[in-house]
């Protein structure tokens, strides 16, 4: 059988294709996946071609990212400055034991989706959030749907999900249940078996990618969970392609206990970024630092021309003054000066006190600055903008073949668990004749990457992480590991590399080796050839 476990590495920045039934696809391999469904639905049974007609939707539908991560890492926060609108519950309360998918609409709307199938449609509270209580029995929920007229979501359906640890378990089934983690449940072996409806249901329900949060120590746990999330995406098996982390909450760091960051909390948080990193690799692309409440605070409205008004009266408090109200929150907000005490509360729920001090400083800089140079100033303080970034490239730059290669994976369960051996057969098939083509190679690519990634194809370290950077980058010079080199170096670099897997394929490698070796040498055979044809 044919089985599909990684994610596309790149594009090609080839656009999005629209399908009549469809709507608008992600670009030519989605077209493809969605063209072999199509086919196949007459050539299977009812049900799973049921289930190929739920694969053609989440085909047209913009990617869906979850996030994830432990109870308190500031979550929602996040999701709420990736959006730009304060519209995810932060406070424990009823709507954060439950998963809320945000998504784009044409009317602001919540919809709480039971588990029976009915759905409930209610208004977004006065404060424009989701209502904190919802006024149903939440044991009866499956999940929220939350449609809102934001452009952010036109391209991206953005999941979030309970935080992990301290969750009652049936908040814990909700988000495996959504997920699709429960897939790995079943036996894989047991062909015999005909729960086909929950298996279906589970094999196209999964996020295609997943945005991790974690804060300063990223536990032995944190590892497992990762894993169980990215494992519950629809390619069943994640690697870094389709998976990122950020170190929330940065400015919580203590300087001092970082080596090497000469006490600058943002130095800190990088350095330990990169030491996260290398701790949740290969299950991750990278971890970068952020400060969700600032990003929050800046990018959904959050902060006003009151608040940088009040600002700049404490800009104009003596220095020995400010630095001693800056100690701590107590401190901050019972010390005695012009400011009112509940305005300078208000600004410690907003910005904390490494956003104080950061704007206090910019004011001092420049004194002149209007509220909105001052808000733009906190936003590139956050660190959000370095996230989104990253986004694209991981996720929206390659959702294309994200979107395939889930969708296959997906097809492939499908007909794996139908029970029916000459209908497996027609789908294998199918999927080999599609992966013969040129343009898929990025698909077999992925496969290989996922193969070394999960540890299934064992390879020494310096060809394992080879292998890795030419899977998980878009950028020609990152995958090359020459980022910056000149188009002649990038050139003479990927014919060397490509004869260097070709040798090991064939003198070097194991069967199993030789399998993934094949597959790099071919990418490095087309990177080659597209460097010399631009």
């Amino acid at each position: 059988m044919a089985r599909f476990t990684g994610l596309s590495p790149t594009t090609g920045g080839l656009g999005a294709v629209t399908s009549p039934e469809q709507g608008r696809l992600a670009g030519p391999l989605s077209m493809s996946v969605a063209n072999l469904c199509h086919r196949l639905q007459s050539q299977v049974s009812a049900r799973t071609a049921a289930g190929f007609a739920e694969v053609l939707r989440r085909l047209g539908a913009p990617l869906q990212v979850a996030v994830a991560g432990r109870i308190k890492s500031g979550k929602s926060t996040l999701v709420n400055a990736l959006i730009g609108r304060r519209v995810a519950p932060t406070d424990i309360g009823e709507c954060t034991r439950l998963v809320t998918r945000f998504q784009y609409g044409t009317v602001d709307r919540v919809e709480i989706v039971f588990t029976d199938g009915r759905k409930q449609v209610l208004p977004f509270a006065s404060d424009g959030m989701i209502p904190a209580e919802l006024g149903v029995d939440i044991t009866t929920v499956s999940h929220i749907e939350a449609y809102l007229t934001n452009a952010v979501l036109q391209g991206m359906t953005v999941i979030d999900t309970p935080g992990l640890g301290s969750l009652d378990a049936a908040s814990v089934s909700r988000t495996e249940q959504l997920l699709g983690a429960a897939k790995h449940r079943k036996d894989e072996d047991d062909e015999g078996s005909d729960e086909l409806d929950d298996t279906s249901r589970n094999a196209v329900a999964g996020a295609e990618a997943v945005l991790y949060v974690v804060t300063q120590g990223v536990r032995a746990d944190d590892q497992q969970a990762l894993a169980a999330f990215t494992a519950a995406t629809a390619s069943r098996e994640a690697g870094p392609v389709n998976a990122i982390a950020v170190l929330n909450k940065a400015d919580t760091i203590a300087p001092e206990s970082v080596e090497g960051a000469d006490g600058d909390i943002w130095k800190a948080a990088t350095i330990l970024s990169e030491k996260q990193a290398s701790t949740l690799k290969p299950r991750v692309a990278d971890v970068l630092p952020v400060i969700g409440l600032i990003a929050e605070s800046a990018e959904s409205g959050g902060f006003t021309s009151a608040d940088a008004e009040a600002l700049r009266q404490l800009a104009d408090l003596d220095d020995d003054v400010l630095q001693t109200m800056l100690i701590s929150a107590d401190i901050f907000t019972s010390w005695e000066c012009d400011v009112p005490s509940g305005t300078r509360l208000r600004l410690l729920e907003k910005l904390d006190l490494f956003g104080i001090s950061h704007a206090v400083e910019a004011i001092r800089k420049e004194p002149e600055l209007t509220a909105g140079a001052l808000r733009r100033s906190l936003l590139d303080a956050s660190g959000l903008e370095a996230v989104r970034q990253r986004l694209s490239i991981v996720f929206a730059a390659r959702a294309d073949g994200i979107k395939a290669a889930a969708a296959l994976a997906s097809v492939t369960a499908l007909a794996h668990a139908s029970g029916d051996p000459g209908e497996r057969q027609r789908v294998h098939d199918a999927i080999e004749v599609l992966l013969a083509k040129p343009e898929a190679h990025q698909l077999r690519l992925l496969e290989a990457l996922t193969l070394v990634a999960s540890g299934a194809v064992d390879m020494p370290e310096d060809l394992s992480e080879e292998v890795l950077r030419v899977g998980s980058n878009a950028d020609i010079g990152a995958q090359l590991g020459k980022p910056g080199a000149p188009r002649p170096e990038l050139t003479a670099h990927a014919l060397e590399r490509a004869g260097w897997w070709r040798s090991f394929a064939s003198f070097g490698a194991t069967p199993a080796q030789s399998r993934v070796a094949h597959v790099v040498h071919r990418a490095y055979f087309l990177i080659w050839q597209q460097l010399r044809e631009a």
